[in-house]
């Protein structure tokens, strides 16, 4: 096969069944749905032969600070003949020297390491079947409109980026819950389906215990549910997920490549991600 016999064209809505169709030989969990939400933030690129789907990037753009590459998938037949590598020009070219994230499997990381991109933590995989009810914390309830705002706020520190964007879509396709202080919100988590199930994530908050208070009211009526979170290595939630029921089943390598460093600020942090592809 020659590689100038695939082409290249914008992702489009009409891509997205093709798309599903790799992600689901690539053994990942990603409805149309999923896919969809992250396309609505995101512009990329498909790999066409003929007309069938054969490679997919996607780059979602945080104001003018970050861009994160994500949903890199070739097809496992087309692999070694240089399409990931125009793919990642692609998503490179589109990310507009802004700080590109991604985070990386193991078969992705050899081509990553090559266009720059670097380590910058490890995350971890938790899913499962949640083994009971966690007790709802007092001090946490579900977002108002009213509090959107003060969410977006809270996680452009924790990022460095403006999500407004994502914020409003997981208000609008999910459920996000904050923590109170003095009246005022000082940490979020959302919720939303995704997969077999129901994903947790983004979590931002000051601290590893008010992040636990923050997941625990979100399980506290899901006994019984399958979830999925993603959190970095060094959040040290990995031992309690595992005993609420959500084992470690994998990750991935959180990489960066240089280019402009958003300013995070002091104060809270991201203890889940929104998922891999998002950050």
């Amino acid at each position: 096969m020659l590689t100038t016999s695939i082409e290249l064209v914008d992702f489009a809505p009409e891509h997205l069944e093709g798309a599903m169709l790799l992600s689901r030989q690539a053994g990942w969990p990603h409805r149309r749905d999923d896919w969809a939400m992250v396309l609505a933030l995101s512009a990329g690129i498909v790999a066409l032969e003929g007309d069938r789907v054969v490679g997919t990037t996607l780059v979602t753009r945080y104001g003018r600070e970050v861009a994160t590459i994500n949903m890199v998938i070739v097809d496992a037949a087309m692999r070694g003949h240089g399409i990931g590598r125009r793919l990642m020009d692609c998503a490179l070219q589109a990310s507009e020297g802004r700080d590109c994230r991604l985070t990386a499997t193991q078969d992705g990381l050899p081509l990553y390491e090559k266009l720059g991109f670097r380590s910058s933590g490890e995350i971890l995989q938790h899913q499962g079947t949640l083994r009971q009810a966690a007790v709802a914390p007092a001090d946490v309830d579900w977002a108002t409109v009213e509090d959107i705002a003060a969410i977006a706020k809270l996680d452009q520190a924790a990022i460095g980026a403006d999500r407004g964007a994502l914020i409003a879509l997981l208000s609008e396709h999910g459920r996000l819950a904050v923590l109170q202080h003095q009246g005022r919100p000082s940490g979020f988590a959302a919720v939303r389906a995704f997969g077999r199930g129901e994903v947790v994530g983004p979590v931002v908050a000051a601290t590893a215990d008010e992040a636990r208070i923050l997941i625990s009211f979100l399980f506290a009526a899901r006994s019984g549910a399958f979830l999925r979170l993603d959190t970095p290595y060094a959040s040290g939630l990995a031992p309690w997920l595992a005993a609420q029921g959500l084992a470690h089943v994998g990750g991935g390598i959180a990489m960066r490549r240089d280019g402009h460093r958003p300013a995070q600020a002091a104060g809270v942090q991201t203890f889940a991600l929104a998922s891999q592809a998002l950050g």
